[in-house]
């Protein structure tokens, strides 16, 4: 039985929210060990992420769960209420770039990473020995434009077929279409590498070079129907100067893109990502 769980809300901001949730958590004989809340005062919406830890009662995650539907349902909240360091289902999507892909295999082996990568899928071959050495089922699904609907399909019952909560492309150089994107919205993290709005779309170290910038960046962000438009989670950046050529950007671009990733990653299944409109509450 868990005794550790974390409570991740967000509803319109009114006072007494705070008063509520702690009271639920003292009736219950729980002791906070973290606790982070945010106020948005334009959009007037809270959002409030607690880490606690339960006392001598023997309440399971089910029980815990339907006492705090009533409150939940008084405040109009939206609320999840998990194990602490459950770890989530993940789907890897990766083109011919695999580092991002090699990062994450890494984290998730050591546990640096609360998920469980259950499947990799790829428009490509080139990693599928690296996936298979890691006891993790590869898909290859090769897309053109005629058989992207075929291919997104399959996506989706490898979805269902894994459980999957959370899908990561990490350097999967595909558009995904706006059904999809409208289906896996709130689940699906995308690394670009460039430090979002700046050098949008194809080959952004390039047009990084070409404005001869002094930091290269890299951003992870949801996936929405908008190209490299999605609410941002995380970003990274690497100080550089006018001595890197745009080879050289691309290579140190590369643990930006790592850490930028595996950083949202793990903010979003440690329950500390809620969207916020356009953009992202990030509760640390």
């Amino acid at each position: 039985m868990a005794t550790e769980h974390v409570l991740t809300v967000n509803c319109a901001e009114s006072p007494g929210i705070v008063h509520a949730i702690t009271g639920y958590l003292l009736d219950h004989d729980c002791d906070i060990i973290d606790t982070k809340h945010f106020g948005d005062r334009q959009a007037r919406q809270f959002f409030m992420r607690v880490h606690f830890e339960s006392g001598k009662q023997p309440l399971t995650t089910e029980d815990l769960r339907r006492d705090f539907e009533p409150l939940a349902a008084e405040w109009a909240m939206n609320w999840q209420l998990e194990p602490h360091g459950r770890k989530r289902r993940v789907l890897v999507m990766v083109s011919k770039f695999g580092h991002c892909l090699n990062d994450l295999l890494f984290r998730a082996r050591t546990g640096d990473l609360p998920v469980e990568i259950v499947a990799v899928v790829s428009n490509h071959t080139d990693h599928e020995e690296l996936v298979k050495w890691h006891g993790i089922p590869f898909f290859h699904l090769p897309v053109t434009q005629e058989t992207k609907p075929a291919q997104e399909a399959r996506l989706l019952e490898l979805v269902d077929e894994y459980n999957v909560e959370l899908v990561v492309l990490a350097r999967y150089m595909q558009v995904l279409s706006d059904e999809l994107s409208a289906q896996l919205t709130g689940r699906t993290i995308n690394i670009h590498h460039s430090f979002l709005p700046s050098f949008k779309g194809a080959k952004p170290y390039h047009q990084a070079y070409d404005r001869g910038v002094k930091t290269v960046g890299a951003t992870a962000h949801y996936v929405n129907a908008e190209l490299d438009e999605g609410p941002i989670i995380a970003q990274q950046v690497i100080d550089v100067d006018h001595t890197y050529t745009a080879d050289d950007l691309v290579r140190v671009g590369r643990d930006a893109e790592c850490k930028a990733l595996s950083n949202a990653v793990r903010w979003h299944c440690e329950g500390r990502v809620m969207l916020d409109g356009g953009r992202t509450v990030v509760l640390r």
